[in-house]
């Protein structure tokens, strides 16, 4: 009997906005997918190409995420491990091990370890971190199509010179996450900015 393993990883801790996404992953062990890597060291056509198979192949698959109020609420870490639990708990199929990628794990009832840079070394939490990554950057996309002035297809919320630049311009959107330094003092220097005015 084949054990069933679920990598779970996440993208979007250091964004300045939108959701953290994570997702959890069983594959099919009579359907290997090849080419799984780290989806930051693969193509955005490549690792969209892997997400449809991953889709498709895997026994299933789940996104968990935490919003931007959840993040400032709680901080990034602990939102991330919400978002994780989530995507555990959203499988249609429940693990007998959970591999997450990083250096700890949720504080959960699951049998898990955490693997670090696990992304390259398993594939589970390789066709994780590809799904997850791909749904992020979708979000990213939409946003982009909704405040365009924001670059955010260029950046995809990363704290890039760019995007701390439009936030000092047009300040921030309900979605950018307000705890972020970066956010704070790119508040600041526009408040700073109109009462020199």
């Amino acid at each position: 009997m084949h054990q069933l393993l679920a990598g779970v990883d996440e993208v979007g801790r250091g964004p300045l906005i939108g959701d953290v996404v994570t997702a959890a992953v069983i594959l099919d062990p009579n359907k290997p997918i090849s080419g799984l890597a780290d989806s930051k060291k693969l193509s955005e056509k490549k690792r969209e190409a892997l997400a449809k198979i991953i889709y498709r192949d895997a026994l299933c698959w789940s996104i968990g995420r935490a919003t931007p109020q959840e993040i400032d609420e709680i901080n990034i870490l602990q939102a991330t491990m919400l978002a994780m639990t989530r995507a555990v708990q959203g499988l249609s199929i429940q693990p007998q091990h959970v591999m997450v990628d990083g250096n700890r794990c949720p504080k959960w009832s699951y049998s898990s370890e955490a693997i670090v840079k696990g992304d390259g070394l398993i594939a589970e939490i390789s066709a994780a971190s590809i799904i997850a990554k791909v749904v992020r950057d979708h979000e990213m996309l939409t946003l982009d199509s909704q405040y365009p002035e924001y670059g955010f297809a260029k950046h995809k919320g990363y704290p890039t010179p760019l995007h701390l630049a439009k936030l000092r311009e047009l300040g921030p959107l309900s979605l950018h996450r307000m705890s972020f330094k970066p956010v704070q003092l790119a508040l600041a220097a526009r408040d700073g900015q109109l009462a020199g005015n």
